[in-house]
């Protein structure tokens, strides 16, 4: 995909469709980082998210007692 940047004063812009943000799990922010000269974009995942479901299937198999 190609896209035209957005000048706004010294900043650019970058419009990303609505719906490709919503394919990628998007919210309101995002994660940026620089790998070369390629941006990596992703979305930020909350702390420990997830973690219910698979503690919930660790008890389901019975691997969920303590290691101490």
């Amino acid at each position: 995909m190609r896209i035209h940047l957005i000048r706004i004063g010294d900043t650019r812009v970058l419009p990303l469709p609505k719906s490709l943000l919503a394919q990628c799990g998007f919210g309101e922010e995002a994660e940026i980082k620089m790998r070369g000269r390629v941006l990596e974009i992703s979305p930020v995942r909350k702390l420990r998210e997830g973690w219910e479901e698979a503690f919930r299937e660790m008890a389901r198999r019975g691997d969920d007692d303590p290691l101490l």
